[in-house]
């Protein structure tokens, strides 16, 4: 494999990686389509647990919140598309090695694939440098979402959820009980229901949509 481009290692130590196995690093910004021996995909994996655990602690330290508040703000702020907001952040996208055909297809702008490298790249930070560095320069980059209350406001359906568990309760169920309207404008009317306790519906565009409207429906009415 040839050696990290200057203009990639000059960019990488303006951000805050401090780089000194150049392969390594050569590795974690390499897409799978280049059909090299090294990409980033068992940095990624890595990466994946130093960025939860460093953010973890941040979380641990800075609050007194519950386990669940804690849990809640954890997963939205490692989230995929968090990854992915921090690598358009540092312009990581201009930096990865791709193939002209995955360019092609949006790969260099694609969620999966912009947070899969930004997490290979913590990886690569652990590996060359220590677990202390990696966790700095995660809570350095990571630092307006800590501190801007990303995953503070909960989920209407995770929120159904948490408030049926701790009532004792089966978990929701949800049903589409009508679809209407052509595929361009479809309308999506489900019901959610929770044994013994009572049943909500919503109306909107997108199942997804529809469940997460029902929830919070039902929330405002029995909660």
């Amino acid at each position: 494999m040839s050696q990290l481009e200057p203009e990639a290692r000059e960019w990488l130590e303006k951000t805050g990686f401090t780089v000194r196995d150049e392969a390594l690093w050569q590795a974690a910004l390499t897409h799978g389509s280049m059909g090299e021996k090294r990409d980033y995909e068992r940095l990624e994996f890595l990466g994946d647990r130093v960025l939860g655990l460093s953010i973890a602690q941040w979380l641990f330290d800075q609050s007194d919140a519950p386990e669940g508040k804690l849990a809640q703000r954890l997963n939205a702020i490692v989230s995929r598309e968090m990854c992915a907001t921090i690598a358009r952040g540092i312009d990581l996208s201009e930096h990865i090695r791709i193939s002209r055909q995955a360019r092609a297809d949006g790969g260099r702008d694609s969620d999966n694939i912009l947070g899969d490298v930004m997490e290979s790249l913590l990886g690569a930070q652990f590996i060359d440098n220590g677990f202390d560095e990696a966790r700095e320069l995660v809570q350095l980059l990571w630092r307006p979402a800590l501190e801007g209350g990303a995953g503070e406001s909960k989920h209407p359906k995770s929120a159904l959820q948490e408030w049926a568990a701790g009532s004792r309760r089966k978990p929701p169920e949800y049903d589409v009980i009508d679809r209407s309207g052509p595929d361009h404008a479809a309308r999506f009317t489900v019901r959610v229901k929770v044994h013994k306790v009572g049943e909500a519906e919503a109306t909107a565009a997108s199942k997804g949509e529809a469940e997460k409207a029902a929830a919070k429906a039902f929330m405002e009415k029995y909660a």
